[in-house]
């Protein structure tokens, strides 16, 4: 299955917005993505979605994902489409797939009262932590279809992987100190 290799530039993510939340760079564009608006009186997503998120979880994908087209191992294990599409767009619709699809989550979140960055340890809470691994697979699936239609095994690959990454990813954010959680 070729899922893996499509979603593999998305290891920009944390690669660009690692350092840029440890060393606080781009001030200017953090700002929350929700302007401070509420919903039944509880913020829509909080303040820890940012513009500057959003700016670093596209770019680095897209980086990632110029940078593996020139590479002909990349391009031989991800299916035709993906391969002859342009790089950067490519990167940049998963980029936009890794914030956007934590968006949903986010805001079932606040709506819970589960705090930015916390958890919580109820049936739901703990529903949308394990949800939380893979979100942004879900965003991918919708926003790639116009390079690359995943089929449900790609998606259920997909997932898995990248929850089987996502969680020592989590814990390298926690000992950065960029994470409040472990999971």
């Amino acid at each position: 299955m070729a899922a893996r290799w499509v979603l593999l530039p998305v290891l920009g993510s944390p690669l660009l917005h690692a350092p840029v939340m440890r060393w606080d760079l781009a001030r200017p564009l953090k700002r929350p993505i929700d302007g401070g608006r509420t919903w039944r009186g509880r913020r829509l997503l909080g303040d820890n979605k940012t513009w500057r998120g959003a700016l670093a979880m596209t770019a680095g994908p897209a980086l990632a994902t110029v940078v593996l087209s020139r590479c002909a191992w990349w391009r031989a294990r991800v299916p035709a489409p993906v391969a002859a599409a342009d790089p950067l767009v490519l990167g940049a619709l998963l980029g936009a797939s890794v914030w956007l699809g934590e968006l949903p989550n986010s805001f079932l979140k606040r709506q819970f009262g589960i705090p930015p960055g916390e958890q919580q340890r109820t049936v739901a809470g703990v529903a949308i932590s394990v949800v939380d691994q893979f979100d942004f697979v879900l965003g991918a699936v919708l926003l790639l279809r116009p390079v690359w239609r995943m089929r449900a095994a790609d998606v259920a690959e997909a997932a898995a992987v990248v929850t089987a990454v996502h969680l020592p990813l989590n814990v390298a954010g926690r000992l950065l100190g960029v994470r409040s959680t472990w999971l």
